[in-house]
């Protein structure tokens, strides 16, 4: 039996050196052959979004780093194990950058997995999943969204076991062997996918309207002023600029390994009233590399005080057709708001947002987006005055602009087409890692 360990944690975490040393000994002391992999050591670009993964080179990654030999590694494993830092509910940018190139080890098309649209199996068998995170301090939130994040994850990776852990930095290593040994046993006895508890609920008593003169729009997404992030959250900025409210567009892919821009970027945030992020649904989650801008923003703001009230939103969008493939994305960015003292003012969620916006602005789409430009101008209406985003343009934004089924059906077309580009269409279901 053949596990594979990626390590996700930042350098000199002691919680994350103790814990590992602990699973190791469990993990041989089972029989286990381990595989481990330090992830920080390791050279693995950010996904691209290019999914060049399914329709250029199916089943390997276009980018060539270590990235690849890992996908192999998952692919001819048993049981994958994550080890991260909680960071607001979710991975450590580290872990996730990994993460987002698993798509590679799926199929491009669609099937439907507990009345939801997934990704259909490249493999024939895919690991059992554990995933392990640790707080310095208890937080029940955080707790709530990784657990759901892991369920998700579970999902779509096809795990037939899964189980996930939490441990606190003040636990000795005995209690950290015990909590293991517990999860191990339980998945041992063939535990299932079981629904987790549901996402938490935060406090919004202390939200006090008032009206906002400065916006900033971060943009998430790698494909920058060609993205469906931008072309929703341009829309909606254009609103508050008609209502008189300064804003400023700044592309965190672009701005990450740019000392200058990023020293630019969080005096932008400081000097704002209103953060809006729009990022693409990655793997469950906000791309690695938003997340690596949110664990920057909170480590700056850790011992700012600002005299300003600041509010924090998000909107994000998926490549499925349920919207609600966004909630536990959009749980992280609540949640980092909460810790990193933003209020939250809510956040908007879209599903197979690239398959109809595609980049395009807005006013240059048909009728179809008529629903969206009302969610926005509803949304852009409520920041104005300083409120929380309303519920109805949260529903409009997330109600389906195509039934599933059909969706499902016309991404089958739609793959074969963009692979038969790269003359690619007869070998989109090949198993390159498979020994």
């Amino acid at each position: 039996m053949k596990a594979i360990v990626l390590d996700g944690s930042h350098e000199n975490d002691s919680t994350g050196e103790r814990f590992h040393r602990v699973l190791t000994t469990e993990l041989q002391s089972r029989g286990w052959e381990v595989e481990h992999f330090l992830l920080r050591n390791k050279k693995i670009g950010n996904c691209a979004g290019d999914f060049f993964c399914w329709i250029r080179t199916p089943g390997i990654c276009n980018v060539d780093d270590d990235n690849r030999d890992i996908a192999q590694s998952v692919a001819n494993s048993d049981l994958m194990v994550y080890l991260t830092p909680i960071m607001f509910g979710g991975y450590s940018s580290t872990l996730k950058k990994m993460v987002d190139h698993q798509i590679q080890n799926v199929l491009p098309f669609f099937a439907q997995v507990e009345n939801e649209t997934h990704h259909q199996k490249r493999y024939g068998k895919y690991p059992d999943f554990l995933a392990v995170g640790w707080m310095e301090r208890p937080d029940m939130q955080a707790e709530a969204i990784f657990r759901q994040l892991t369920y998700r994850n579970a999902l779509n990776f096809h795990a037939k076991r899964f189980a996930t852990g939490v441990v606190l930095a003040s636990q000795t290593e005995g209690e950290m062997h015990a909590s293991m040994q517990e999860w191990f046993n339980g998945m041992g006895k063939g535990k299932k996918m079981n629904e987790p508890a549901a996402l938490p609920e935060f406090d919004k008593t202390n939200l006090r309207p008032g009206p906002i003169r400065r916006a900033l729009l971060l943009v998430g997404s790698p494909r920058t002023r060609k993205s469906t992030s931008n072309s929703l959250g341009s829309y909606l900025f254009a609103g508050l600029g008609a209502r008189g409210i300064q804003s400023e567009t700044i592309y965190i892919h672009t701005t990450l390994h740019s000392l200058e821009r990023m020293k630019a970027m969080l005096e932008a945030i400081d000097a704002a009233d209103l953060v809006m992020l729009a990022f693409p649904l990655y793997v469950d989650s906000l791309p690695a590399p938003v997340t690596e801008a949110l664990e920057r923003i909170a480590a700056n703001r850790a011992n700012s005080h600002l005299s300003h009230r600041q509010l924090f939103a998000a909107i994000s969008n998926c490549g499925f057709p349920e919207a609600d493939h966004n909630a536990t994305a959009l749980a992280i960015c609540e949640n980092f708001a909460r810790q990193a003292g933003f209020d939250w003012a809510g956040s908007l969620a879209l599903g197979a947002g690239q398959g109809m916006v595609h980049g395009a602005p807005l006013d240059e789409l048909d009728g179809r987006a008529i629903p969206l430009k009302k969610a926005l101008d509803l949304a852009a209406e409520a920041l104005t005055q300083g409120l929380v985003i309303p519920e109805g343009a949260q529903a409009l934004l997330a109600k389906p602009f195509i039934p599933g089924w059909l969706y499902r059906w016309m991404g089958t077309f739609g793959w074969k087409k963009q692979a038969k580009h790269y003359g690619a269409e007869k070998t989109l279901k090949r198993q390159p890692y498979m020994k």
